[in-house]
């Protein structure tokens, strides 16, 4: 891994998915691999479903934990509609990984605008490098739906060829003791599901 390249990881979703702890554990893994880490983070009405965002830079060298439209390398998203209301911070060649999730924001809930049916043929027309995959059903399928940001974290560690050893360390670290075989667990269903869909 080039170590003067800043990697920029912007991690979206809505309150409750685990967006930030998602960041932790990343931000933990690439200071352990001897990077500088920079991490925001905005909460926009997190208790009522409102956007969560993580920014996560790592580098040699980093100054800022802002990313910057168009600087993305990595768009990690919790949802479909929040995938598409932040692609413009993708880079033209970066990538995206979206749970194939549906939450209705409040304008559709409220019944002013509809969901749109075809969300991820509109983002892969535009991102022609995006993965989807079910993430909630696969942690549903470890025990414990709340696990599916760590079933991302597995899908992101394979697609991006983190070492696997430090991520294990870093949930360990980072989750609960009562949560953690679940998480250990959906952490390798996620490995497994980045090998299953490309």
């Amino acid at each position: 891994m080039d170590k003067q390249k800043v990697t920029n990881v912007l991690i979206v979703g809505v309150g409750g998915q685990g967006t930030l702890l998602t960041s932790r554990i990343l931000a933990d893994v690439a200071v352990q691999m001897g990077f500088d880490v920079k991490v925001s983070e905005i909460h926009g009405m997190a208790q009522r479903g409102g956007s969560v965002v993580s920014e996560v830079r790592y580098g040699e060298k980093v100054y800022s934990p802002i990313i910057k439209k168009g600087d993305a390398d990595i768009l990690l998203a919790f949802e479909k509609i929040e995938a598409a209301r932040w692609l413009d911070y993708l880079k033209p060649d970066g990538r995206v990984i979206i749970n194939n999730e549906r939450i209705d924001p409040l304008p559709v809930m409220s019944g002013k605008v509809k969901y749109p049916d075809d969300i991820v043929e509109r983002i892969k027309a535009l991102a022609p490098n995006t993965l989807v995959v079910d993430a909630t059903k696969t942690a549903i399928a470890c025990g414990n739906v709340k696990a599916a940001n760590v079933v991302l974290l597995g899908v992101l560690t394979a697609a991006i060829h983190l070492p696997v050893n430090e991520v294990e360390q870093a949930i360990k670290h980072t989750v609960p003791a009562k949560a953690l075989e679940v998480n250990l667990k959906a952490f390798q269903a996620g490995l497994e599901l980045y090998s299953s869909v490309v």
